[in-house]
């Protein structure tokens, strides 16, 4: 008897150690199932719940092959509170590995390091400020390889080297630009950095 492998690029595999925040009752979908449709829908060009929604159900007989969807495709709402109350930290974790795993770093590449506000991302009703992300990009492969939330009251620089925590960069050759106040700070910034 031949014992099934999972493909290391597996999405189902990278994405199944994060916990399931839901409530038992109020679960009709498998989290699997909602990240492996966000992640499908968001590669051929999904950016908003909705979008991801009618992605899905334009695929739904393929994923109805690969995955178990009873209950057909999840609604906007749903993939949207999924994404509002899992660990964004956890999930960050888990897509770095997936990304790594697809892409196979040679010496020299070139990974590129950009901080970007997320578009819509500030509610003004609820107080909230807009979120700043920062991602390494591989030229080479194509890929956003990893991104890293900015703290509140912080700022990109701060979250530069958890990001690089996250990634094997060994032989590459990391490019960011920062905007210094003075020489002095961005010495002593990009020195621990690398």
């Amino acid at each position: 008897m031949t014992i099934p492998t999972i493909s290391t690029s597996s999405i189902i595999h990278h994405f199944s150690s994060i916990i399931d925040p839901r409530l038992e009752r109020r679960k009709q979908h498998h989290l699997k199932d909602i990240f492996f449709i966000t992640l499908c829908a968001s590669i051929c060009g999904a950016d908003s719940w909705v979008a991801i929604e009618t992605f899905g159900k334009a695929k739904e007989a393929w994923f109805n092959e690969i995955l178990s969807l009873q209950n057909g495709i999840p609604s906007h709402d749903t993939f949207g509170y999924v994404f509002s109350v899992i660990d964004t930290e956890e999930f960050s974790r888990c897509f770095s590995r997936w990304v790594s795993d697809l892409s196979k770093l040679s010496g020299g590449e070139v990974i590129s390091i950009d901080g970007k506000c997320l578009r819509r991302s500030m509610d003004s009703a609820s107080n909230k400020a807009a979120i700043y992300m920062v991602s390494a990009w591989a030229s080479q492969n194509q890929l956003v390889l990893g991104q890293q939330r900015v703290d509140d009251k912080s700022n990109e620089i701060t979250a530069i080297p958890k990001l690089l925590m996250q990634l094997d960069i060994a032989g590459a050759v990391v490019t960011l630009y920062i905007t210094p106040i003075c020489q002095h700070s961005f010495s002593r910034i990009l020195i621990p950095i690398f």
